[in-house]
């Protein structure tokens, strides 16, 4: 793992294989260990750049609110500094809404966006209050939290398939500190409407889908993926593709990478 200073703060980021650049960013309370098992197979024919986004991983706090056009500035910071001005952006959740801020502040580096248990809609009103809810807990104690949060992320009968990888997640995601989770989850709630981008785009949109995603409702993921110029694929399960479809989700990157390379 690298680093590099940005605005006084320490970002953390890992820069693997050659060629093309595809850029993964992870979820909310997760950190780019989670691309580990898809880096085996996506270094071996591209160059792979990882970031651990502000408040994750080992990536350090901003400030009291992460917005995602904050993310999306000290991404492509790591990026000016690896001197990439062209790639493709694969996101998961959270990840997703930086990839998309990205591809709406930066529209000239990106080469292909893929959605990975992501919306380009911004949270409703239920969805807010359930973030302030959020925040209200985590204030109160953020181990607690995390320890609720993360098995809610998987499909219902998951939960009890992957009890060790939900350990494991779950005890990367303690060592967050409390003030990251909250600016995650202040950022998220204040997010844009980025629809445009995927109805106006000039590159390729892949939109990876969960049918028993927990956090993201199903049928709206598909009407965005009805838009021209989107690709999709649906897998059975929740939101964890990288750990409840992994190989799938595997060769869903490969077909993604190549989608941007036809261009």
């Amino acid at each position: 793992m690298s680093k590099l200073k940005y605005k006084n703060i320490n970002v953390h980021y890992t820069d693997q294989g050659k060629g093309e650049v595809m850029v993964l960013l992870h979820g909310f309370l997760e950190d780019l260990s989670m691309w580990d098992e898809v880096l085996k197979s996506l270094a071996t024919s591209c160059r792979v750049i990882c970031v651990d986004l502000l408040g994750h991983g080992s990536t350090e706090n901003l400030g009291y609110i992460h917005s995602m056009e904050d993310q999306a500035a000290m991404v492509k910071h790591v990026l000016d500094h690896l001197g990439i001005t062209n790639c493709d952006l694969a996101g998961h959740s959270m990840g997703g809404y930086v990839a998309l801020a990205i591809a709406d502040l930066y529209p000239s580096i990106v080469t292909g966006l893929c959605l990975m248990n992501s919306t380009a809609l911004p949270d409703d009103q239920a969805k807010k209050r359930n973030r302030d809810r959020g925040i209200r807990a985590v204030k109160q104690n953020h181990k607690t939290f995390i320890r609720l949060a993360i098995p809610n992320l998987f499909s219902e009968e998951n939960r009890e398939v992957f009890i060790k990888e939900i350990k494991e997640i779950t005890d990367k995601a303690l060592s967050m500190s409390q003030q990251g989770i909250i600016s995650a989850l202040e950022g998220m709630k204040i997010r844009k409407d980025r629809t445009h981008i995927l109805k106006n785009s000039s590159f390729p949109v892949f939109m990876i889908i969960g049918k028993k995603d927990p956090a993201l409702d199903y049928l709206s993921l598909l009407r965005q993926a009805t838009l021209e110029n989107i690709e999709k694929v649906v897998f059975d399960d929740g939101h964890m593709s990288h750990i409840e479809n992994r190989e799938a989700l595997i060769s869903a990157l490969e077909y993604f990478k190549n989608m941007s390379l036809s261009q």
